[in-house]
């Protein structure tokens, strides 16, 4: 096994939208950087060794060892395309997506052990000397576009059946707007879409957390018929007013939700009103996924009055929507 080093770039991610429960996705001009690297431990230091350095959110408080998202993640990719799992794993990250936030943060650890990993084993591979393809200043970076063992159709359902559900792991390796599901045999797919140049996304970040697993457990069995008919207007309302008709009014109608937003209000009140109180003043606002972050579509006409709700209690964040997606990247291009 040739020693490697990749960096993947992967960014922050929005899921819902409001109406598009587990369904929608947009992915956000903020990243997340994490150079993997491959090594031989020294004699001595056990079977198996793991170094972690961690800049930014989360230093001091993840996992440092063999239970990091990310190295789970690595090594779960290296059995699926059945490269032989190294010994030693070193990775520095460079995290600036907030934790239990509702920005992804999870889905981006997860594409990007995913991503490291299929470039560290296609990097592996017998390949051509510096200068050839695949190859930056003699540090292999493997295949990024899906040619190698795993596909990115692969990539997908291996990033969706570890985090649980496709709709953040979508926009955060496709980028831009992302419609996702899952057939009748389980496999999850995408349709990315781009959306309008006008569309100004928002996000307005609390200090306190919330947990994934929380939100959801508030979640009813079932839900009215009348309700899930609403959100499917609403949702289908959704992607044109963010693909063809940005207008304020129109994203104000299409970010409705009656499926997810309610029965998590208890768990977020703070949330719950911010979100109440910028819809009152004919923003376009919603939870970011499970929340407790806000998410607002911003328009001219909207954002002095999104300034005046907000207060101080929140970190306001406009960002762009992020085009590409996740990526492997080489240090000249960071």
């Amino acid at each position: 096994m040739t020693a490697g080093r990749v960096i993947v770039q992967v960014p922050a991610t929005s899921a819902n939208l409001g109406p598009g429960f587990d369904t929608l996705g947009l992915a956000l001009g903020l990243y997340d950087e994490v150079e993997a690297e491959l090594f031989e431990p020294s004699a001595g230091t056990g079977s198996r060794s793991v170094v972690i350095e961690v800049e930014g959110e989360g230093a001091g408080e993840l996992d440092d060892g063999e239970g990091h998202l990310i190295v789970t993640t690595m090594r779960a990719t290296f059995d699926a395309v059945g490269f032989p799992q190294p010994r030693g794993i070193r990775l520095r990250c460079l995290n600036r997506i907030p934790h239990a936030r509702g920005l992804g943060s999870s889905s981006a650890a997860i594409c990007a052990g995913i991503l490291a990993a299929r470039a560290l084993a296609t990097a592996s591979r017998p390949q051509g000397p510096a200068g050839d393809p695949g190859a930056v200043d003699g540090v292999l970076v493997g295949d990024p576009s899906g040619d190698g063992d795993l596909t990115d159709d692969g990539v997908l359902a291996l990033a969706t059946a570890i985090e649980g559900h496709p709709d953040n792991v979508a926009p955060c390796l496709a980028g831009g707007l992302t419609i996702a599901w899952t057939d009748d045999a389980g496999v999850p797919h995408l349709v990315r879409l781009l959306p309008h140049p006008d569309v100004r996304p928002v996000v307005m970040i609390p200090r306190f957390r919330l947990s994934t697993e929380v939100a959801r457990g508030l979640l009813p069995e079932d839900v009215p018929h009348a309700d899930a008919a609403a959100n499917a207007g609403r949702a289908a309302l959704l992607i044109a007013a963010l693909t063809a008709r940005p207008e304020p009014d129109l994203l104000l109608a299409a970010t409705e939700d009656r499926l997810h937003q309610g029965y998590r209000a208890p768990a977020m009140p703070h949330t719950a009103d911010l979100v109440r109180r910028l819809r009152k003043a004919g923003v376009a606002a919603v939870v970011s996924g499970a929340g407790p972050t806000v998410l607002a579509f911003s328009t001219p006409n909207t954002q002095d009055s999104m300034v005046a709700e907000v207060g101080n209690d929140w970190h306001i964040q406009p960002l762009d929507v992020e085009t590409r997606g996740a990526r492997v990247v080489s240090p000249e291009t960071r």
